[in-house]
């Protein structure tokens, strides 16, 4: 794992060193784009608009444009812009994490403790663990404000998800949502026995990345000379007036219900 920030969590007047690394990992193929006439590799270039010659990495600058004139940021910009949160993740609060609606989680990352950080970070994940609380608070990532959330996870490790800023979750408003007309009282009865036939402990284990599985034994297949055949999937019919209580009675005798009951 390569770290991809280095600071500090600050907890009350203590500061325990750590670093961040991303806690995740794609399971997607990594597919290459290529050119349908002769299969060639598809490239990009950083290009000089001007000159239309390549730029190296280490040419290239950040800047905004103001009245036309392109102002350049440099590292030393990016931490006086809150030197603070550069560099420390300030607990601001403590809260349930039920409070915390899943619409604002972004990515997790795992936190590991530095030298003489230890047990100031066991301390942490322990009491988060016994009050059952998170903390949150705000700290500069990538050269953008984000909100952390700080939790124990399996009480080994403390995790620190990044949660989106109220402003950027739209309003739904547009969307055309069913007015708040209550449902028969028959079929929420089946709907909630439904839903408590179904109903078990999480596991995560229990759902696996099976597409790319599928497509990797596809480009296998390929690689032998072997012509896939798709089987199409039913398009979705629109406009049909849905028996609820037929599909709902129907759902609850089916062998996927039975099984988990």
């Amino acid at each position: 794992m390569k770290a991809i920030w280095n600071g500090a969590i600050g907890f009350g007047l203590v500061n325990i060193p750590v670093k961040i690394y991303s806690a995740t990992e794609t399971t997607k193929l990594d597919l290459d784009m290529l050119d349908k006439s002769d299969f060639s590799n598809i490239r990009f270039k950083r290009v000089n608009e001007s000159t239309g010659k390549e730029v190296k990495w280490e040419n290239i600058v950040k800047g905004y444009l103001m009245d036309d004139k392109y102002i350049i940021l440099d590292e030393e910009d990016y931490e006086a812009a809150s030197p603070e949160k550069s560099k420390i993740l300030s607990i601001d609060q403590f809260v349930k994490e039920s409070e915390v609606d899943s619409v604002y989680f972004e990515n997790p990352y795992y936190l590991e403790p530095q030298k003489n950080g230890e047990n100031a970070y066991r301390l942490l994940l322990k009491a988060l663990a016994k009050t059952e609380m998170v903390g949150v608070g705000t700290f500069v990532l990538r050269e953008s404000e984000a909100i952390g959330m700080i939790r124990p996870y399996k009480d080994d490790v403390l995790v620190l998800n990044r949660l989106r800023f109220a402003q950027e979750i739209r309003d739904y408003s547009d969307l055309k949502i069913p007015a708040k007309k209550p449902p028969k009282p028959a079929e929420l009865k089946m709907a909630i026995s439904l839903i408590e036939q179904l109903s078990q402990e999480f596991d995560p284990e229990m759902y696996k990345d099976t597409y790319s599985e599928s497509l990797m034994k596809i480009i296998k297949q390929k690689a032998k000379g072997k012509n896939i055949k798709a089987k199409k999937a039913e398009p979705a019919k629109e406009g049909k007036v849905i028996d609820l209580m037929a599909q709902l009675k129907a759902s609850l005798q089916s062998p996927k219900s039975k099984n988990a009951s």
